[in-house]
């Protein structure tokens, strides 16, 4: 297996430095992005209740901003893993580690859109902006039809964070600094996201959030070994070069 790592003390460095903050960018990721889409989401949003769903909201608008600003701490982790893993994979394949990085900014671009849906639910049960024109009723469907736009896009756009994963996921395999198997899981976990994605649009009874799952068993362990191990900057003593992972 060949090894793209740059064989310059100064640039293993580098790299060694941009792998550790990954690590520490995945760790917040993962932590914020379950609080913001799984754990508090689900105190607030009572599924087909939207008289409980804006009652929620109303009762405890702290939390639904807590849960939008969980987000928002995932979303700015994301950017800078965009560019932490464009950094890291460059030196295999430069255009496909800027491909990679393009398909995240349109998945963070479309999730960023969903996400401003689920917070103009707080402004529909305002009782300012024109709003009271609306019975209560009418502005608590809304309410729940706007948070259940931001769950619609995020599944239609998995899709692209699939692809962004697939590729970096083949990336690192090829890498030879990287654990070859992390690349492997890595694919397979974007291709849940891209499966989750095309079968909720063209066969919504097959589309299950399981699919998901294959992720967790990749960026876990991605996380971890880049925040306590990084890349194998190490040399062999008789070629002088980087050796490779097994």
């Amino acid at each position: 297996m060949n090894t793209f790592l740059p064989a310059d003390d100064a640039h293993v460095a580098i790299l060694q430095r941009y792998a550790r903050a990954a690590g520490v960018a995945m760790l917040l990721s993962i932590v914020f992005g379950f609080l913001g889409e799984m754990y508090l989401p689900g105190r607030i949003i009572v599924s087909g209740d939207a008289a409980a769903t804006a009652l929620n909201i109303r009762a405890n608008p702290t939390l639904f901003r807590l849960t939008f600003a969980s987000y928002l701490v995932e979303g700015i982790c994301d950017v800078m893993l965009l560019v932490f893993f464009y950094v890291l994979l460059k030196p295999v394949d430069r255009n496909l580690a800027l491909l990679s990085a393009f398909f995240g900014v349109v998945s963070m671009v479309t999730f960023a859109i969903g996400q401003s849906s689920f917070f103009a639910a707080s402004l529909i049960l305002r009782d300012t902006g024109g709003m009271t024109a609306f019975p209560i009723q009418q502005r608590e469907a809304l309410a729940l039809l706007a948070t259940r736009l931001a769950s619609m896009i995020a599944a239609l756009f998995l899709c692209m964070y699939g692809i962004a994963s697939m590729i970096r996921g083949y990336l690192i395999a090829r890498s030879g600094y990287l654990p070859r198997v992390i690349g492997f899981l890595l694919v397979a976990g974007g291709l849940g996201f891209f499966l989750r994605s095309i079968t909720y649009l063209v066969a919504p009874s097959l589309s299950s959030p399981h699919l998901l799952l294959p992720m967790a068993l990749a960026g876990i362990p991605l996380m971890a070994w880049l925040m306590f191990r990084g890349v194998n900057g190490t040399r062999s003593p008789t070629s002088g070069a980087p050796e490779q992972y097994s």
